[in-house]
């Protein structure tokens, strides 16, 4: 675990835009029971900690995509960050819908970008990699050279890691959930004996808590 996945970790426990909740779940728009709520979209709200997670993104692609041509936000909370890092890397960007628009000229991918070129996919929040790779369809089926995706945080389950192997997408994010128990764990935000029931919550959060 890298020391750069738990200051991203704090910086999003400091804002708010992670909250965990062991003896409370929250329950997700799938129905899931969740000890963890995750909306990166706060810290848009921060301007130094928002200038900071943008450069963290940038130092990720530049060194381990360098051969992106263009990146492509996730709608709708990756747009944002897709855009600053666009914007500081001087790179091509678009943006992809989750379907076709319903009027004018019908599209789901956003912007311009000519089929054979390499991009990038840049997410917020990865869970099961699903709605995120439905994304990667659309551009590889609109002819882009799909190089891999940034998020800013995963939960780490397995079967995210093996719809990506599936898809041969590589991927990597900016922090991630064993980081943030750890980090947790170290500032006293959960007690040693809530770390078993979120871990136990990862291994599979659709049957946890029912």
């Amino acid at each position: 675990m890298s020391s750069n996945e738990k200051v991203i970790a704090e910086k999003l426990l400091q804002v708010g835009a992670v909250k965990l909740s062991p003896s409370a779940p929250f329950t997700w728009a799938s129905g899931w029971k969740s000890p963890i709520y995750c909306d990166n979209r706060k810290v848009l709200s921060f301007p130094f900690i928002r200038d900071f997670v943008k450069s963290e993104m940038c130092n990720v692609i530049f060194e381990q995509f360098p051969d992106a041509e263009v990146l492509a936000g996730v709608a709708t909370a990756g747009i944002p960050w897709g855009a600053m890092a666009a914007d500081q890397l001087k790179l091509p960007y678009v943006y992809v819908r989750p379907k076709p628009k319903e009027h004018g000229l019908g599209n789901q991918i956003e912007g311009s970008f000519e089929p054979g070129k390499k991009i990038l996919v840049i997410e917020d929040l990865i869970s099961t990699g699903k709605s995120s790779l439905q994304v990667v369809d659309v551009l590889r089926a609109a002819g882009a050279e799909v190089q891999g995706m940034v998020s800013i945080f995963n939960y780490g389950f397995d079967v995210a890691v093996n719809n990506f192997e599936n898809a041969g997408v590589q991927f990597k994010s900016l922090t991630n959930y064993g980081a943030l128990i750890e980090l947790a764990l170290e500032k006293g935000i959960v007690k040693p004996e809530e770390e078993a029931i979120l871990l136990e919550w990862r291994k599979d959060p659709s049957v946890w808590g029912k």
